[in-house]
């Protein structure tokens, strides 16, 4: 099997708009033990939407590499997964099962299946059931509006999920309330299946503080990696301060994988990776005004090989 959880797992998390695969081939390199891609709508694999099965490539570093899916429907999810059945490469479906967005809950998918958990069991069984590939997962929240991680867990254990990923807010405490640590870890210690703990882990002694605390099998870190995708590196080499030299080696490789992913167009979407990479450093707000009106690729890689 190629995921190890006999020492913690660092993984990414998947985000919309930034984990794509020049993002994640980069955390891959410098130390990011699993890699997922971004929350893909079961409904547009179904309908083979182009846009989609790009968004499933995945870069050959990305070894081991899942896939999350998001659905509300039976019928429709497995008809996703036997989509993802006839692509190689991919080593486990992930089930979302905690994205606050109303447009997603309101079509029964992400958060939305932590209020029935008979529904919810049943999909992770009809993941389980019709997937060819080695895993299936879970992410989640602790509840929908109420703490219920315990029992969720139990529920995706008994329906055969493989390990779960416990993000410790509920769906309505979004992204601000409080994470609730202490209830990831109740949750790990009720189930046989490995637990990975979510949720503002944004810094290397962040991460060691969850890891010893609560003990969870692994770290998965999503906004704590944007603008910092070294924080896996650090984590790996355990390394506190970082030295400017991988930092610039880390930004231009992101930056060539954005260029050979989406062509020259790519130079236009890193200037919001530049924002966020060049955060409290002296001379940033003239750099990102320069780099706004940049869109040639061999110009902007020479401003950010100059800035670095």
């Amino acid at each position: 099997m190629k995921l190890d959880f006999s020492k913690p797992l660092f993984v990414l998390a998947p985000l919309a708009g930034y984990t794509d695969l020049p993002f994640r081939s980069v955390v891959k390199k410098f130390g990011a033990d699993l890699t997922i891609s971004e929350m893909i709508s079961s409904n547009a694999l179904v309908y083979e939407s182009a846009k989609t099965y790009k968004m499933l490539e995945k870069s050959p570093l990305e070894d081991p590499y899942f896939v999350q899916i998001a659905g509300g429907d039976e019928e429709v999810v497995k008809k996703a997964v036997e989509k993802l059945n006839a692509i190689d490469g991919i080593d486990g479906i992930d089930l979302n099962c905690g994205c606050p967005v109303p447009k997603v809950v309101k079509q029964g998918a992400g958060s939305a299946l932590l209020k029935d958990t008979a529904k919810l069991a049943r999909i992770v069984e009809t993941i389980k059931k019709h997937s060819n590939k080695s895993y299936t997962s879970v992410k989640i929240r602790l509840g929908f509006d109420e703490d219920r991680a315990v029992e969720l867990a139990k529920v995706l254990e008994d329906a055969g999920a493989d390990f779960i990923t416990i993000h410790g807010r509920t769906r309505s405490g979004r992204f601000k309330a409080p994470v609730d640590y202490d209830s990831i870890k109740a949750a790990k210690e009720a189930v046989n299946i490995p637990v990975i703990a979510n949720g503002d882990i944004d810094t290397p002694d962040k991460a060691r503080w969850v890891l010893e605390n609560i003990t969870p099998d692994g770290v998965m870190i999503g906004r704590g990696a944007v603008g910092k995708p070294w924080i896996f590196y650090q984590l790996k080499e355990g390394a506190h301060k970082i030295d400017p030299a991988i930092k610039k080696r880390i930004v231009l490789e992101h930056f060539d994988q954005m260029i050979q992913f989406y062509g020259e167009y790519g130079a236009v979407l890193f200037r919001k990776h530049l924002h966020t990479y060049t955060k409290g450093m002296s001379g940033a707000s003239e750099f990102r005004k320069a780099v706004n009106e940049v869109s040639d690729p061999a110009a902007m890689r020479q401003m950010i090989e100059e800035f670095f």
